[in-house]
């Protein structure tokens, strides 16, 4: 389970909304200036990330939590975004190169861009699909703190 803290800035039934900060490991590695990922982390900067996710825990609006997602889940949806597309694009020009030996480069190109296209159909049939699945969908796994005096009976820092 991969997990991040965030805070709950909207409640739903059975759902909350979640605001992560974006963070990058940078700081504590030694080769910090002379990475490309910490060029890229400076650009990009520090920026918060709105997630719907599931809650079996009852949040309220402002209660700071810990969300988690499964790691397999995370690698399938990453092999899906990345890999899918970039096979499809190959396949089309490969398959056009070996269908049409003769053809040009042009009808390689753009059987290529057709592969593309019908991997990234592909992919939004499959996010589609994949949306309504509890099992690629962030959870609330536990309440940190808790603007509100009594959270689960409990006293709240």
């Amino acid at each position: 389970m991969i997990e991040e803290q965030a805070r709950v800035i909207s409640v739903e039934q059975g759902h909350a909304w979640v605001e992560t900060q974006r963070r990058s490991t940078c700081g504590s590695c030694a080769a910090n200036k002379g990475c490309g990922t910490s060029v890229i982390a400076k650009v990009v900067g520090n920026r918060r990330s709105r997630v719907r996710a599931i809650d079996p825990v009852g949040v309220r609006l402002g209660d700071e939590v810990v969300v988690g997602i499964e790691e397999a889940a995370l690698v399938r949806g990453s092999l899906a975004v990345y890999t899918v597309p970039l096979i499809t694009l190959l396949v089309g020009a490969l398959l056009a190169r070996w269908l049409w030996p003769a053809a040009g480069e042009p009808v390689v190109v753009l059987s290529g861009l057709a592969g593309l296209a019908a991997g990234l159909v592909w992919l939004r049939l499959f996010a589609g699909r994949v949306s309504s699945d509890p099992r690629y969908q962030p959870v609330i796994l536990r309440r940190l703190h808790s603007l509100h005096p009594r959270a689960n009976g409990v006293l709240a820092p």
